[in-house]
């Protein structure tokens, strides 16, 4: 992780282990990518908020999910502050990888390729993210 004590969060690696899944792990701190449709919230289209599974940090709200038929969760914007943008030139290729600003876990990567009013695509593992849904209105 970049510069980790920067983040509110502060855990060894042996609590992240400790606390998390291998996958979530993987993701989370090794900044793993789960396979393409495999995720749990990839078809998951409920009201409420997606959080960070590491810190439970709130990310994005149901309303900014989209399908995007890439195989992960996409999000066309996050709440404000919640994420840190990363330049990451792994793979040979460009990209700007996204990250919990609370606890510095990797989520994915935001890409200029999407289909609302903001062009943004928030490409998101599902093993990095858990979601809380929004209490019924009666």
């Amino acid at each position: 992780m970049s510069d980790e004590n920067k983040y509110n969060v502060k855990k060894t690696e042996a609590a992240w282990k400790a606390q998390l899944s291998k996958e979530e792990y993987k993701i989370l701190r090794e900044k793993g990518t789960e396979f393409p449709f495999t995720g749990k919230f990839n078809d998951h289209f409920e009201a409420g908020t997606y959080s960070c599974k590491g810190c439970g940090n709130p990310l994005y709200n149901s309303e900014s999910k989209f399908y995007s038929h890439c195989g992960w969760p996409s999000y066309d914007d996050a709440i404000e502050g919640a994420l840190e943008l990363l330049p990451d030139h792994s793979g040979g290729v460009f990209r700007t990888e996204i990250v919990c600003a609370n606890c510095g876990g990797h989520q994915g990567h935001v890409f200029d390729d999407g289909p609302t009013e903001t062009g943004l695509r928030y490409c998101v593992n599902s093993a990095s993210i858990d979601f809380k849904k929004s209490p019924s209105k009666q």
